[in-house]
């Protein structure tokens, strides 16, 4: 632990310089680290950068009197970020970021230290639980699915389609015991979310129009589709054609490797947010069209760090 010098230390370095000892043979004769005594000089100094005792033990006095006390935050501000814990679901992180903006400094890992503290009252509201897993990444294989017909890898996408320009799109199916699905597509540059009950399971055919009609507002901006291998993606041929603008590039679709779900790592953990209001094992029969957008819309507002506009926050 780190211990503050005292002043008959300070006066023994006076002393000490002087006599023109050398800074690592006065850190020895007082017992502490060479660089103490640099940086004691340096911040303690007067005016001609000259060393001396009465004038540093006097700065030393007037610093430690003037530092601010670390306060005990306030209990409103604990219920603000719980409510923004349990209401919105909002990540510490995001909580910090939110606040920050407000003017109130708060560090995200200190946010962490509360949850930690009443972990069984909150750990249930965020995205992990507090429960981490690391797994080793497999090495990747190519993949050529003979159910998609003219299918085009993940390897031949341009390397602008990096998720740091608009219109790169991943899309991807939730689907419940019954192979009912719920057609999720999110913009890789906002993670900005669309998602729709198909009717018709797994179908190619619908989901392929399903995904034109709900790009067609944006058709001007989308430049790529990546997906994964299942067969309900074979119609991809039909996106390409239905996207299709004279004077543009066609939007082609393209497909990641096999057990390579990080390769659309944007629409799989948005999956994971939506999970947590559609649970594993639900009926969706029984979820509504309207409570679909309301998932869509309490996702699509929530902070995010790689925004930087107005009602948003960025580091």
């Amino acid at each position: 632990m780190a211990k503050q010098l005292n002043s008959e230390q300070r006066y023994l370095i006076y002393v000490d310089l002087q006599s023109k000892l050398t800074k690592k043979s006065i850190a020895q004769r007082i017992g502490v680290h060479p660089s103490t005594i640099t940086r004691e000089v340096r911040r303690n100094a007067n005016r001609d950068n000259q060393y001396v005792f009465c004038v540093a033990q006097e700065k030393c006095q007037k610093r430690k009197h003037s530092t601010l006390p670390n306060h005990r935050k306030d209990d409103l501000l604990w219920w603000r970020v719980e409510q923004m814990i349990i209401e919105d679901n909002w990540s510490p992180r995001q909580i910090s970021g939110v606040l920050a903006k407000e003017g109130i400094h708060i560090c995200h890992q200190t946010i962490y230290n509360y949850v930690h503290k009443n972990k069984e009252r909150l750990s249930q509201y965020l995205p992990h639980k507090l429960c981490y897993r690391r797994r080793e990444k497999k090495q990747h294989r190519l993949t050529k699915a003979t159910n998609i017909p003219n299918r085009t890898s993940i390897h031949e996408r341009p390397a602008e389609a990096n998720g740091k320009r608009f219109g790169d799109w991943e899309m991807d199916l939730i689907v419940d015991s019954c192979q009912r699905v719920i057609l999720t597509l999110v913009e890789r540059s906002t993670n900005f979310l669309m998602m729709e009950k198909i009717k018709t399971g797994k179908k190619s055919e619908p989901i392929a129009k399903t995904v034109v009609r709900l790009l067609m507002p944006y058709r001007k901006t989308v430049k790529t589709i990546t997906t994964d291998n299942g067969s309900e993606f074979a119609s991809h041929q039909l996106i390409t054609k239905g996207l299709h603008m004279k004077g543009k590039d066609d939007v082609i679709v393209y497909f990641a490797d096999a057990y390579s779900s990080w390769q659309k790592g944007c629409v799989e953990n948005t999956n994971k947010l939506i999970r947590r209001y559609i649970p594993k094992h639900t009926n969706f029969n029984l979820v509504s069209p309207q409570k679909i957008m309301n998932i869509q819309k309490k996702l699509n507002n929530r902070p995010r760090e790689k925004l930087r506009r107005i009602g948003h926050f960025a580091v």
